[in-house]
């Protein structure tokens, strides 16, 4: 009888012992959400409306942040460079991909050869030597290529349509983006001479260099503006916005977040579209595929928007040519 008790007893035990392993024994057995790492040379405010367009084609894929994939953000705040450091940072925590935006895809190539790179890339990335080739990129990146450069000519013509009387154009570029700034200042001395123009290059990389712009634009007499595609600018749009409409200055952008600011116009890709593109690429590279095998997706949305309301503020009217082909004019 008193064998039987210990034997029970040793029973129970047992029992207590393994309901207590078996949920850590699941656990350990439950797989480990992918970790992707989003890095930007700007601040996260300035760059929402993309986050979300990125996080939607991460849905196209089946992928929910929280729920089955983790997102790491690391965002220079303008300094790029930090951007080495951030980079560095995602490539300790081991991430399953990395988005790089502007400089930072230079950045992560030179980071890793090995973690899968997403990129959003201002113009032809063989060319800039982030792939080898467009339809076979090889290697560990991939992404979109929105075309800014290639855009310049048209915005151009666009403003002269726009502001016929403006002989005088000061270019706005950031020289940090050394790539897309020589590739704009090209473009944009071609495009200038042939309609007749007479273009003035102006540098600026920090708040106080696009203040000192503004005034050397006004006190030298340029009659509009051209604004360099730059992740840098681009994170400026309201500074810029509100200086033009200051200095009554005409002035023209690469995308149409500028003219939600208050910019007068824009015309460029769409860029939602390409992060959402950029999504879709991440999911299907945690689903298996290479990005050597992706091919670089060529942006095929471009969009031209006016803010009708700056427009009048300027005493500009807006031919009705460009308000018929506007895809968007904001009153």
């Amino acid at each position: 009888m008193q064998f039987d008790q210990l034997k029970r007893r040793a029973f129970i035990r047992l029992l207590g012992s393994a309901a207590v392993a078996w949920p850590l024994a699941a656990r350990a057995q439950q797989p480990t959400m992918p970790v992707i790492g989003f890095l930007d040379s700007r601040s996260p405010d300035t760059i929402a409306d993309r986050l979300r367009a990125f996080r939607l084609g991460l849905k196209d894929t089946g992928y929910v942040e929280g729920e089955n994939v983790t997102i790491v953000h690391r965002f220079a705040e303008d300094q790029d460079d930090r951007l080495p450091e951030l980079a560095a940072e995602l490539v300790r925590r081991q991430v399953a991909v990395m988005i790089a935006t502007g400089v930072g895809a230079f950045v992560a190539k030179a980071a890793t050869a090995t973690i899968p790179i997403v990129f959003v890339a201002a113009e032809d990335p063989v060319r800039l030597g982030l792939v080898a080739n467009i339809a076979r990129p090889g290697g560990n990146l991939t992404g979109i290529n929105l075309f800014n450069s290639e855009l310049v000519a048209k915005r151009l013509d666009l403003l002269h349509e726009l502001v016929p009387r403006a002989a005088r154009i000061a270019v706005l570029v950031n020289p940090a983006d050394v790539a897309s700034t020589e590739a704009t200042v090209r473009d944009a001395t071609a495009a200038a001479r042939a309609i007749g123009l007479q273009i003035q290059v102006v540098n600026a990389n920090t708040g106080r260099e696009i203040d000192s712009a503004f005034d050397t634009m006004t006190r030298d007499g340029y009659e509009a503006l051209f604004v360099g595609a730059s992740p840098y600018l681009s994170g400026r749009r309201v500074q810029l916005a509100q200086l033009a409409a200051f200095n009554r200055l005409p002035a023209t952008y690469s995308n149409r977040e500028y003219v939600e600011a208050g910019g007068l116009m824009s015309y460029g890709s769409n860029i939602s579209d390409a992060l959402r593109q950029v999504g879709v690429y991440t999911g299907r590279i945690l689903k298996g595929a290479k990005p050597a095998d992706l091919p670089v997706v060529q942006a095929s949305k471009f969009e031209l928007a006016i803010n009708a309301a700056t427009a009048r503020m300027l005493g500009l009217t807006v031919p009705d040519k460009l308000l018929a082909t506007a895809d968007a004019v904001i009153e």
